[in-house]
């Protein structure tokens, strides 16, 4: 038994536009799940290649932070070298040369340095 189509002629401007119902509404439902298909993909590898391995390095420079104590030497983030002389609960005084100390934020450490 064949399908019973409803034809409808629309005319826009000039132009004349056919739609057959039915034909026209499956094409639709099925570009709008190719994309969500696509956009989903993206957002997972955006998850994996950015957020993922970035949220690991934050970890590993809390733990790095946590575990400062006197007499580690550090580099901040401009690049200022010295040995961390006294450790609070936000900050740590950074002893750059004789007589001098730093006070730097412990967000503001950039990395310790390994004998």
């Amino acid at each position: 038994m064949a399908k019973k189509y409803k034809v409808i002629v629309k005319s826009n401007k000039g132009g004349i536009a056919l739609n057959i119902m039915g034909a026209n509404t499956m094409a639709g439902q099925q570009g709008w799940l190719t994309v969500a298909i696509y956009f989903g993909v993206f957002l997972l590898i955006f998850y994996l290649f950015i957020i993922l391995p970035r949220k690991k390095q934050e970890k590993k420079h809390d733990a790095i932070l946590e575990g400062l104590k006197r007499g580690d030497k550090v580099v901040s983030i401009g690049g200022i070298r010295g040995e961390v002389s006294k450790v609070k609960e936000d900050s740590v005084m950074v002893k750059v040369a004789d007589n001098t100390e730093i006070e730097f934020l412990k967000k503001a450490i950039s990395h310790k340095i390994e004998d």
